[in-house]
């Protein structure tokens, strides 16, 4: 929301807390770094680290602290300034000694002068006297076109080719500023030639802008209600404002509750029914401090700066596109609130249109979710849910039931079938079927070790695209030897699959079904191999 966008930092004239102790003697120094790596790595502000430190007698490292912050802001503005890998080298020099007058903040429309055309050419870009086909980027003498910075997206809208010419020659998809600060124009051109020198109008696609127009100063708002809600630690720590949402970073040390988030958002609404003129000022930085404008903590301003100041809510330093008043934000709705690194979160929100968007997004899932629950009327899918809730939980135990009865009917037949080993007392049952599942397999497994402690049985159970191999030991047969996480484990191992368990009781996964009769046979050698020798 500043007019650069930094990471993190702490306002001007971010409230003390009470109990201030400056009148106590300075007895040691806290370390530059120490501050910095609180602030960078953890979120911790500034301000709250002073105000700390003097309750405690202790003096700051401030000059180590702000050469650390110049040097992070240095490396961020670098990090910036290369648009899309190769305005600042190639395009730099092609303009280097054009410059474009921003009249954005009061006109929408405006009859300009065509500088520069710039063309790519191969790897290399090249300036051109003319285009009438394809991408390529324009130069004004003056435009009313928002170039992206400090948070805020960039302009789209449209090039005609004279002044008051329905005719459209050009789209502009974006609006940027080069490393320099020269004003760049994304365009297409869509009908017709373009030249040096050509009078036209450029157009900002309005309902786009105040789109814009809305978040943003919803983000001043956001910032003034999260202050209000959690307390002046509040700071910002980045933003992102386009057509559609707003993301506000702030330094916050917990994740916000639900009903945090509620009061946010209700507060943000109140201000905005309060319908306040959002009125602007440029001035001095030092009468900008005066005023207690929020800035972003280490930026640096140039002589004169803008203050965009809402009602008694917001004073803030932003060189971003507003709302006029309060009202024209229509409502505000917070999207999600989540983690964005040690002690900073961020909130995502709408305004307007977008919040339309939600309520009708919401309508329609009620709707549609009403359709698939039968509901007659939309505003009883709570009830008719419970309804079904409790109708599925009576069938999950009907099944389970029947379930449990069938496996128990073929348990009778399955032990008839158990083989004994060859020089010992235990059994060995191996079975491969596709009409008992994961689920049946564990309660036959679990009747045939209550009817006889000798066994040592392995179900394959085939249902659906994948091997489950259940497994149980009795027990005596444990007492021999046996043990089910061992004889499963190496059993699917057969068929390229893991798993195991414990002696008594285990299960484990196959993927080789034309390998499952294979190692069901090779089981009972692998269960002999564990039986200890009969005295």
């Amino acid at each position: 929301m500043g007019e650069k966008k930094k990471n993190g930092g702490a306002p001007w004239g971010a409230a003390r807390g009470k109990g201030q102790a400056q009148d106590l003697p300075l007895r040691n120094i806290l370390p530059g770094e120490s501050i910095f790596k609180l602030y960078d790595t953890y979120g911790f502000p500034y301000d709250l680290t002073l105000e700390i430190c003097r309750e405690h007698g202790l003096e700051i490292d401030k000059e180590g602290f702000d050469k650390l912050m110049r040097e992070q802001i240095q490396r961020a503005r670098e990090a910036r300034a290369n648009i899309e890998g190769w305005i600042k080298d190639k395009l730099g020099g092609l303009i280097k000694n054009l410059t474009t007058q921003f009249d954005g903040y009061s006109v929408l429309r405006e009859h300009v002068k065509v500088i520069a055309i710039i063309v790519e050419d191969g790897e290399n870009l090249a300036d051109v006297d003319s285009i009438n086909e394809g991408e390529f980027t324009l130069i004004l003498d003056k435009t009313p076109f928002y170039a992206e910075s400090g948070g805020q997206v960039g302009d789209i809208g449209r090039i005609n080719h004279k002044a008051h010419d329905t005719r459209v020659i050009a789209r502009v998809s974006d609006c940027k500023k080069t490393a320099d600060g020269k004003i760049i124009h994304i365009c297409k051109i869509e009908d017709g030639e373009l030249k040096v020198g050509d009078e036209i109008e450029a157009l900002v696609d309005k309902k786009h802008r105040e789109a814009i127009m809305r978040n943003h100063t919803a983000a001043h708002l956001l910032q003034a209600a999260l202050r209000s809600v959690l307390g002046n630690h509040i700071a910002q720590a980045g933003s992102y404002v386009d057509s559609e949402r707003v993301r506000f970073d702030f330094t916050h040390f917990a994740a916000m509750t639900n009903e945090e988030i509620e009061q946010v958002e209700n507060l943000v609404n109140s201000f905005i029914f309060a319908a306040a003129d959002v009125n602007i000022l440029e001035t001095d930085i030092e009468t900008a401090k005066k005023m207690g404008a929020l800035a972003l903590f280490g930026d640096k301003y140039g002589d004169k700066v803008r203050v965009v100041q809402i009602g008694l809510v917001s004073t803030e330093l932003c060189g971003g596109t507003h709302a006029d008043n309060t009202s024209k934000l229509g409502l505000f709705k917070i999207i999600s609130e989540s983690s964005v690194a040690a002690g900073v979160r961020r909130i995502e929100g709408t305004t307007g249109q977008g919040v339309l968007d939600i309520i009708k997004k919401d309508k329609d899932l009620i709707l549609n979710t009403a359709k698939i629950l039968k509901a007659n009327n939309p505003g009883d899918i709570d009830k008719r849910a419970e309804t079904l809730t409790v109708e599925l939980k009576e069938t999950k135990r009907e099944i389970e039931s029947l379930t449990s009865e069938i496996a128990l009917g073929k348990t009778k037949e399955l032990l008839s079938k158990a083989k004994k080993i060859e020089g010992y007392d235990i059994e060995y049952l191996a079975v491969v079927s596709d009409e008992i599942n994961p689920d049946g397999a564990k309660l036959i497994c679990e009747e045939l070790r209550q009817k006889n402690q000798n066994i040592a049985a392995v179900i394959a159970s085939t249902s659906g695209n994948k091997i489950v191999f259940t497994a149980v030991c009795g027990v005596n047969a444990v007492k021999s030897g046996a043990n089910a996480g061992n004889l499963v484990r190496q059993i699917a191992q057969i068929t390229g699959g893991s798993g195991g368990g414990r002696p008594e009781f285990a299960v484990a996964g196959g993927k080789d079904f034309s390998k499952i009769d294979e190692a069901l046979e090779k089981g009972g050698e692998i269960l002999k191999a564990m039986l200890k020798k009969q005295i």
